[in-house]
């Protein structure tokens, strides 16, 4: 088992999460969605934890962890930006948008700005189709965009 680098005061309240659910597996998710909204991300450390905690193989909980695409391995920037590539959005131009976005961030998807500010990823639909092309940035949606408006976007969160 590889050296743990987690603080024992973060190890604390992921056990605290745990027991909050009654150290129940069969509340893996819940455990795993109120861990990440805490920490951001679920490392590698932090699913050996709740594994440990719940009495389950960590493949289980890195199962869930890789299956759905809400949870995450990696840190976020303080800004997640999310490009809807549903077919309402893909349709009125979200592949520029997410293009412009590259561009004005100067990163790919999946990765984070080098300050921390903005990471960039995709995902399915929003379910603002009547507002599309859409882009969630954290937990606010901009619709109706267009290239023009990404770099005022990203100015006003800097």
């Amino acid at each position: 088992m590889p050296e743990m680098k987690i603080a024992c005061s973060a190890a604390s309240q992921i056990k605290s999460i745990c027991e909050k659910f009654g150290n129940d597996a069969g509340e893996l998710i819940h455990i795993l969605h109120e861990v990440q909204h805490l920490y951001g991300y679920l490392p590698e450390e932090v699913q050996r934890i709740i594994a440990h905690q719940l009495a389950i193989p960590v493949s289980r909980v890195y199962g869930v962890v890789t299956f759905y695409t809400y949870f995450t391995m990696t840190p976020k920037g303080k800004h997640p930006i999310s490009v809807c590539m549903g077919t309402a959005c893909y349709v009125r131009g979200a592949e520029k948008i997410l293009e412009e976005l590259k561009r004005v961030l100067d990163i790919e998807i999946g990765e984070t700005t080098a300050d921390g500010k903005f990471s960039l990823d995709c995902l399915r639909c929003v379910g603002a189709c009547g507002l599309a092309p859409v882009v969630m940035i954290g937990e606010k949606v901009y619709g109706r965009l267009e290239q023009i408006d990404i770099k005022r976007i990203i100015e006003e969160l800097e």
